[in-house]
């Protein structure tokens, strides 16, 4: 998403004096906000969501979700006021109806409790996702031991090591690679959660390669395109801002990693809030550059807010610092478009 960089508001000076023709008004008395693009929704919670919005259009509530459908306060809220009903465990949900699958995806253990509790289901497991646990069944297959470097207790990180149980062993964070066994040196590869800091990652590869040398990388970067994206903007803003606020979830991992990337380019303060309402105003003492965010879970009407708030506090030149263009867009998941195209081929023949 693009926003129109708008004309910089005239400058305010101090009686008596003058700011010469072509100079930029002091520093001190431009209030601005760098507004990173891309930011909020990628391809994978933008299906998702919608994922469960025709489902409760199509069906009826409620429908059953196990897990949050995404990691965002908002919009878990949102939908249970529209029908949906979050559940941690297969097994809650009633016998014969519907459940879907999280953006995060889910073991093969549970596909088979939904089959054993007689559900019927949806996988709105984000297709990038899909695409690791199919790299995990193919490496297993070829009797690899497979490095999953990712956050102990994250349901992506459980989705994907209940692919290949026996071969996966989880890696969090370059602290934690001295700790690796494997039974052959030579027949090593890693994955990673889509979620995580690019650097992060890199950084605990290098240090697995330096244990195993002949460490080898899976056929294409497993961190998401849109995570990839957010955090380069972040970095392109970070060293100019006094503040980053990045609005997204605590248990959001890409969010929480978009706070580290701001600190790690160069802001002086970084923090994360699910909305305006969560901004303390003494982060703003001394601060003229704001720099503003959302994680990959967020809609854009939480950034508004955020921007309003600011606005109503001086910061109303707002600059959209530009990282990449997204085009990208998933199908809904496959259950979901065959019943919404019998139902419309019954409305058409009726």
């Amino acid at each position: 998403m693009t926003a129109a960089t708008p004309s910089p508001s005239p400058a305010t000076v101090p009686d008596g004096a003058t700011v010469p023709d072509g100079d930029a008004a002091p520093r001190e008395d431009r209030r601005r906000v760098l507004l990173a693009a891309p930011r909020g929704y990628c391809a994978g919670v933008d299906r998702a969501v919608i994922a469960v919005e025709k489902a409760l259009e199509q069906y009826g509530a409620p429908v059953y979700v196990r897990h949050e459908i995404v990691h965002n306060k908002y919009v878990v809220k949102t939908l249970e006021k529209k029908g949906a009903i979050f559940v941690e465990e297969t097994a809650e949900v009633p016998e014969g109806n519907i459940v879907i699958f999280s953006a995060h995806g889910v073991a093969p253990v549970v596909h088979d409790e939904a089959k054993q509790g007689k559900l019927a289901t949806i996988d709105a497991t984000c297709p990038l996702v899909t695409k690791v646990h199919k790299e995990a069944v193919r490496y297993a297959k070829e009797d690899f031991d497979i490095l999953l470097i990712g956050h102990e207790g994250h349901e992506e990180v459980i989705g994907t090591s209940g692919e290949a149980p026996d071969h996966i062993t989880l890696v969090d964070g370059p602290e934690d690679v001295k700790n690796i066994e494997v039974r052959d040196p030579d027949k090593v590869v890693w994955l990673s959660q889509t979620t995580l800091s690019v650097d992060e990652t890199m950084e605990t590869v290098d240090a697995i390669k330096g244990r195993y040398p002949n460490l080898l990388s899976p056929p294409s970067d497993d961190i998401c395109y849109a995570t990839q994206n957010r955090q380069t903007a972040v970095k392109q803003m970070g060293a100019e801002a006094d503040l980053v606020i990045v609005v997204g979830s605590k248990n959001s991992s890409n969010s929480v990693r978009l706070v580290e990337v701001a600190l790690g380019a160069g802001a002086r303060a970084a923090h994360l809030v699910d909305g305006a309402e969560e901004i303390d105003e003494s982060w703003l003492e001394g601060v003229t550059t704001v720099g503003l965010t959302s994680g990959a879970s967020v809609p854009e009407v939480l950034v508004h807010g955020v921007l309003d708030w600011l606005a109503q506090r001086g910061y109303e030149d707002v600059e959209t610092v530009k990282a990449a263009e997204e085009s990208i867009t998933f199908s809904l998941p496959k259950e979901l478009r065959r019943d919404l195209r019998s139902e419309a081929k019954t409305a058409a023949e009726g």
